[in-house]
């Protein structure tokens, strides 16, 4: 059998080549890492969480960047286009060189006896055959689901981040905030740092750190950051910091996303030392598409990735802190398989009218059926309607909006990406496998 020529298809083989989209443990992936013989990696900051991973993977990346470093930067899932997971320096990875590190897995995963990856394996196995040829400073590797059994996991953090620990991925993690707490802190690595951005942590994640020797940092505890009006202040490991700028990135949460990124800066500034003014400039320009991302123009519109009660919980503060609007659109659309009624829960107070529909592929959960979580949930039938796709929903919401309105595009990256303002490709839109 021929193998693919372009990214496409390579996608596509990928979802075939196992028979699960997500199969937790380590042993396949460190076989073929094995095989590949990669050299040694650069110093590794890996993150975790139940939410914030993406912000904080990325606004660390962009402060060591304007701090003249060369960073690796992977990231999941991806909102329009699969190059979004890999960057290396200011740049996405390009389809001719996600081919390549493509082949080269291939190569090794059937070097004897192959091996059936998963597309996350595959991925992260690409990305990091990339970034070993990139001469990199540092690499930033975001975890896809959990932790400990993550493909990222068979790297050793020299810095391991959780941000937060809730209710997410139970089917895998388990039903409690001690067994997900417990997954997370499989990241970390005997005698070195690890950061949690929440501010109580599990027991089982603080007990895992103690047991194995790794220096815990929590926030509110060995850090914090404050925010005092229009700028912010930090203490913790680094030394302290005052007004500093609010992060480009909207939502009061971000400055403790923030924080965790000055922690560690300041546990990692022997090997990679960042100025004052680098940590300025990257809070100001630091980017990340799909979090409170207010687009021009009006109605106002915001789209968020929220997809878990905890993420509706901040989704539903930072509209709070919006101005007024007359009414609130929702275009909602979310997987079958995450706690619908909750995160309805966690933001109908400010919500007016829901557009709802089904999002493609066999978890998304059926319009109708969200339709019965909110009217479960206390909102009026009268103020919900039924589309056949996101789309339809987008437009429907835009047609019913008056320029004084807000529209939220909110319950999965899928529901966001099909309100992006650029064009997508539709061949590599199509190939979207998601934890999130």
């Amino acid at each position: 059998m021929s193998r693919p020529s372009d990214l496409a298809g390579w996608l596509a083989y990928l979802e075939r080549l196992h028979p699960k989209s997500i199969e937790m443990g380590l042993a396949r992936v460190r076989d073929v890492h094995a095989r590949m013989a990669l050299p040694a990696v650069p110093p590794t900051v890996i993150v975790a969480g139940t939410n914030g991973k993406g912000s904080t993977s990325t606004l660390l990346a962009t402060v060591l960047r304007c701090a003249g470093y060369r960073v690796g930067t992977y990231l999941s899932p991806h909102l329009a286009r699969y190059n979004e997971r890999v960057r290396v320096g200011d740049a996405l990875a390009t389809d001719a060189e996600l081919v390549a590190a493509f082949e080269a897995v291939e190569d090794a995963r059937t070097a004897g006896a192959a091996v059936p990856l998963t597309y996350f394996e595959f991925g992260t196995l690409a990305a990091l055959w990339l970034f070993a040829r990139a001469r990199l400073d540092a690499q930033v590797l975001e975890v896809g689901l959990g932790g400990r059994l993550d493909a990222v996991n068979i790297v050793d953090a020299d810095v391991a981040v959780v941000t937060s620990v809730d209710l997410d991925h139970m089917d895998y993690l388990g039903t409690t905030r001690e067994s997900i707490g417990r997954e997370k802190a499989g990241i970390f690595r005997a005698g070195r740092p690890a950061v949690c951005g929440d501010r109580d942590p599990p027991r089982s994640l603080v007990a895992h750190a103690h047991d194995i020797g790794a220096p815990l940092y929590v926030a509110g505890a060995e850090f914090d950051g404050v925010a005092d009006d229009n700028q912010w202040r930090y203490r913790g490991p680094g030394g302290d910091r005052f007004g500093l700028p609010l992060p480009a990135l909207r939502g009061r949460h971000q400055v403790g996303n923030a924080a965790v990124v000055l922690a560690v800066l300041g546990l990692v500034r022997a090997e990679l030392p960042v100025s004052g003014g680098a940590i300025r400039e990257g809070l100001v320009s630091v980017e990340l598409e799909g979090r409170f991302q207010v687009l021009p123009g009006r109605p106002t519109t915001v789209l968020d990735v929220a997809h878990n009660p905890e993420a509706a919980r901040i989704l539903e503060a930072a509209l709070s802190d919006m101005g007024f609007h007359p009414e609130t659109h929702a275009v909602f659309g979310m997987l079958a398989d995450k706690d619908i009624r909750g995160v309805v829960d966690a933001v109908k107070r400010r919500i007016d009218r829901w557009h709802v529909a089904t999002l493609p592929g066999p978890r998304g959960a059926p319009a109708d059926v969200l339709a019965g979580h909110l009217t479960a949930a206390g909102v009026a039938p009268a103020s919900v309607r039924i589309y056949a796709s996101i789309e339809d929903a987008w437009r429907g919401a835009r047609d019913a909006a008056s320029e004084a309105d807000r529209i939220v595009v909110f319950g999965s990256f899928l529901t966001v990406a099909a309100a992006l303002p650029a064009p997508r490709p539709t061949a590599i839109l199509a190939q979207r496998p998601t934890h999130g």
